[in-house]
């Protein structure tokens, strides 16, 4: 075995790299050194133990994919900053009238007509609120299995609403709506530099796969800031 691929990052950095095939979110060698900035056979190199991966690459990965960086380097078991995502108890929860984070059920929250600001003024909407949590924020509901492990059905999600032109954090978690409400990973698609599309990705790859989104068809995007659970802390 070479003296690279003893190398523990080097060693974690495979072991991000199937990972991130696994769920979807690269499409090989040559898509994620376009992503660090590289070339395809400097992955291939990193990859059979032939060379170090560089800071500079280890910084896009950080950026592009949200790895974890104490993971890359032996000081966490998490690989990705998303697995740390603040989970709390439903039963913790503190409910009034005043309070700031609004449940909006789907059916409500689906369709191009919506105000989202004006139906959280509504009187018949249940009302929450999380220590430490303030700003004008959504509360919706699961459903379905498409998210597990990270988001199970009957999960809340607990969001602020990204205004158009605002910047989206590519592979974290958002709800997406158009016609219906999804959770989903969110990639942008870039047509000349424009970005034309959404890639819409589940975390249950094996059963879910990944599917593009015009961006007209979104009447709304919340970002995830963190999950509410009836089924205890793991």
């Amino acid at each position: 075995m070479s003296k690279y691929q003893d190398h523990p990052v080097n060693q974690r950095f495979r072991k991000v790299y199937e990972e991130l095939e696994k769920r979807n979110l690269i499409k090989g060698k040559s898509d994620i050194a376009n992503q660090l900035g590289t070339y395809n056979h400097i992955i291939n190199s990193i990859l059979k133990g032939q060379r170090n991966v560089t800071i500079d690459q280890l910084r896009q990965l950080f950026n592009k994919y949200q790895v974890d960086a104490n993971y890359l380097f032996g000081l966490s078991d998490s690989m990705f900053a998303e697995e740390d995502l603040l989970t709390i108890d439903r039963s913790e929860l503190q409910y009034a009238s005043t309070a700031n984070i609004t449940l909006i059920p789907h059916k409500a929250l689906a369709g191009n007509a919506i105000d989202t600001n004006e139906m959280m003024q509504q009187d018949d909407l249940l009302r929450f609120s999380i220590p430490n949590m303030s700003g004008s924020l959504i509360g919706v509901e699961i459903s379905g299995d498409s998210m597990m492990p990270t988001l199970a059905n009957g999960d809340l999600v607990v969001c602020e609403e990204v205004e158009r032109g605002e910047t989206i954090r590519e592979n974290h978690i958002y709800v997406i709506v158009t016609d219906v409400v999804v959770a989903k990973r969110v990639q942008q698609i870039r047509t000349e530099g424009t970005i034309t599309q959404l890639r819409l990705i589940s975390d249950n790859n094996a059963v879910y796969k990944p599917y593009d989104l015009d961006l007209g068809e979104v009447n709304h995007l919340f970002k995830v800031k963190c999950r509410l659970t009836s089924y205890g802390l793991g």
